[in-house]
Parts: C-alpha cells; sequence; structure tokens
C-alpha cells in the first residue's frame, strides 16, 4: 500500500517507534552494555523474536505504519556507539546538568524524576560507519516479521545529526562544523542504506526542540540559529533520500514533569519546514502543546506534506478517551486538510534496558487503543 494513496482515503495511524521490549530482552540487554558474559547467539534470537512480536502487536492495534519498535537498540541514541568508529564510552562519572527547567523546580528533580541524561560517549577519533552487521540484522529481522503481513509502511527510527551531536561529545574535530559535517557523511550511510532496502526513515531529533531548555544562557534567537544549522547538517545527510521516504520528529523528551521551559512550536515551525522530509512528527496530546494546533491557521504546509502530531502522549498515565483523540485529529483536519494529517504519539514508550518505564506496559497497550479506535472516530466524521 501506498502512504499517498491511503491517506487520501482514511486517517492513517503512527506512533514514533520506540515500545516495551520483553523483559528476557531488557535483562540481557543491560548484561550486554555492563560487559558481563552474555549469550550472543540466543540474544540474537531475543532480539528477533522481539522484533516479531512487537510489528504483531502493533498489527493487532491497527497502527498503519509500524516500526521494528527499536527492539534491538539499547536507546534511541546510544547505539551510535557501537556502530561508529570514533566513539567510545565516556569514563568520566556523569553529573547532570543545569538546565532551565532543572533551575526552576529542583526539588522535583532531585526527587529522581525523570529528566535530560547528560552524554555518555565521546568522539576521539576520526568518524566513520560500522555498524553495517548490526543493520542488517536490523533490516532482516525486519523483513521476516512483516512476511504474511499488510502494513501501509515500515519505518526505522534513526538517531539525527544533531542528536548525535548532543549524545557524543567532541574531542577529535577542530571546528563545529567539522564535527556536524563528520557525523552528517556518518549516519548518511546508515540512513541510505534503509531507504535502499525498501524502508523508511525517521530521524530522531528531540534536541531541535530542546537545546533552548538545556542552554539557559541561549535567547529564542539563538535556539533558533543553533537549529537552523542542525537542519542544514540534516538535510545534508539525507541529500540522496527521495523526501517521501523522511519522517523527521522533535519533542521535548520523557520527561514527566512540569515541562514550563518546552520551546514553543511558534519559534520552530518554519525551521522544521526547511527539512527535506514529507513527514513531520511532533507533540501535541499533552497540555503544553495542545494549544499549538491553531498555529497552522497561519503556517502553509507545502504540497505533498503530512503532519504527523502525538494524539496520546508519554507525559501521562492517563489512557485518552478515544473521542478526545478523535476531537484532536480533527482540529488539525480543520487546518491543513484531512488527507494530510496521520495520527502519532508525542514521543516513544521505551528509554532504555533499565528504566523503571514511565508508562507501564498495560497502559501502552490501552493508549494505543485508543489511538486506533480515535482515528477510526475521525475518518467517520471527516469522510462520512
Amino acid at each position: 500500500m501506498s502512504i499517498a494513496s491511503e491517506r487520501t482515503k482514511r486517517i492513517l495511524t503512527t506512533h514514533v517507534g520506540s515500545l516495551p521490549r520483553p523483559a528476557a530482552l531488557s535483562e540481557m540487554m543491560a548484561e550486554r552494555l555492563d560487559g558481563r558474559p552474555y549469550d550472543q547467539a540466543k540474544y540474537d534470537a531475543e532480539v528477533t523474536k522481539a522484533v516479531a512480536g512487537t510489528i504483531d502487536w502493533q498489527c493487532r492495534h491497527g497502527i498503519d505504519i509500524v516500526s521494528d519498535g527499536e527492539q534491538s537498540k539499547a536507546g534511541f541514541f546510544a547505539y551510535v556507539r557501537e556502530r561508529i568508529s570514533g566513539v567510545e564510552r565516556n569514563p568520566d562519572k556523569q553529573q547532570r546538568t543545569a538546565t532551565r527547567e532543572r533551575n526552576d523546580f529542583p526539588e522535583f528533580y532531585a526527587a529522581g524524576h525523570s529528566g535530560t541524561q547528560p552524554a555518555g560517549s565521546l568522539c576521539t577519533g576520526p568518524m566513520s560507519y560500522t555498524g553495517h552487521a548490526q543493520l542488517e540484522t536490523d533490516i532482516a529481522n525486519a523483513k521476516k516479521a512483516l512476511e504474511g503481513r499488510s502494513v501501509t509502511d515500515l519505518f526505522f527510527p534513526c538517531a539525527s545529526v544533531g542528536t548525535v551531536e548532543g549524545a557524543v561529545i567532541n574531542r577529535h574535530y577542530k571546528t563545529e562544523d567539522e564535527y556536524l559535517e563528520a557525523i552528517s557523511e556518518t549516519m548518511r550511510v546508515e540512513y541510505e542504506a534503509i531507504v535502499a532496502a525498501g524502508f523508511s526513515i525517521q530521524l530522531d531529533d528531540p534536541r531541535l526542540a530542546m537545546q533552548h531548555m538545556l542552554e539557559p544562557s541561549m535567547s529564542v534567537e539563538d535556539a533558533r540559529r543553533w537549529a537552523r544549522r542542525r537542519v542544514e547538517a540534516m538535510n545534508h545527510s539525507i541529500r540522496n533520500i527521495p523526501s517521501d521516504r523522511v519522517r523527521h520528529h522533535t519533542c521535548y523528551g520523557i520527561n514527566m514533569g512540569p515541562r514550563t521551559h518546552d520551546f514553543e512550536m511558534k519559534h520552530l515551525v518554519d525551521i522544521i519546514l526547511e527539512i527535506n522530509a514529507d513527514f513531520y512528527s511532533f507533540e501535541f496530546g499533552n497540555p503544553r502543546h495542545e494549544h499549538e494546533w491553531k498555529l497552522w491557521e497561519n503556517v502553509k504546509l507545502p504540497e505533498g506534506k503530512a503532519l504527523l502530531p502525538g494524539v496520546i502522549t508519554h507525559a501521562s498515565v492517563l489512557v485518552e478517551h478515544p473521542e478526545l483523540v478523535a476531537e484532536r485529529i480533527c482540529k488539525f483536519a480543520s487546518v491543513v486538510g484531512r488527507e494530510n494529517v496521520i495520527a502519532s504519539t508525542d514521543c516513544g514508550f521505551a528509554s532504555t534496558p533499565r528504566a523503571v518505564p514511565e508508562v507501564h506496559d498495560t497502559i501502552v497497550d490501552a493508549k494505543f487503543q485508543s489511538l486506533a479506535e480515535g482515528a477510526r472516530l475521525a475518518t467517520k466524521q471527516l469522510w462520512g
């Protein structure tokens, strides 16, 4: 099936990418990360099984555009250390840095609530992509899991240039521009291989929206200049890929906090539209951003592009009512057109294998049921 043709008939559903892992896989992944002994063959089998299980779960829940659930990755950015030469674990004890959010709510975050993780890797030599075998396995697992199934598309979440820059502290390249160029050329290998295999890529790019919060010294204009430079580098990394195979996702991280310093979409929307992607994913399904659909009354969405607003959120354990989900979808449809809206999630629902999940698996299940039911209700309202 084609996304372009299907989205003219109904509201399609998707999500951001990461989904809960089976307990057995999480345990083995933690052993692997810690350098403890583990059975490689058993680990590989658990990953294959987990990918099949998560794709089956998505299909049963009525998700049209699916992912591999990031089952093989220890995190949406942590995986790059295993796939890029010149990158190693940061041996220094990592202290959480001051951010606008932590500065305003120190007691809340001191109590152990979720927040931004510091960079855990260092670039100590020339970067090059070495993850070909892991990527081939990811692709093979997805293809096997799709056998006998009909989905509209499958995407692989990939760390964006800005995400890699934030996760890996530069200790090798002389200038910022050299470093961004190196990341762009390195990650380009992964992006192009995925598309060549017949799938789409999603550029996971939360830092684009978060940089202003992370750097208290930045003004809004500073943050906009910073973001525009990262978009230039990102576009360079996908220059050989058709835009209809590219999704871009930005958000404000896995943070169930006050979030009063989230960068407002009005400061970022024009920059996001400069990205050479056909699909734009962002937060909408929570009280900090639900009002921002009105921006699109005065923003021209380019021809052929589609919005993937989150209509269920990772930032609350409350399960959204399907009628509320439908209402959220219809708000966007009223300003950009029903064929230009794909119902999605605010963010992913699994972080690292060691983390206590912010949203329990059973609640994720209920939220996805509401996502699919809400999309069906919206389809009836919008297509009659």
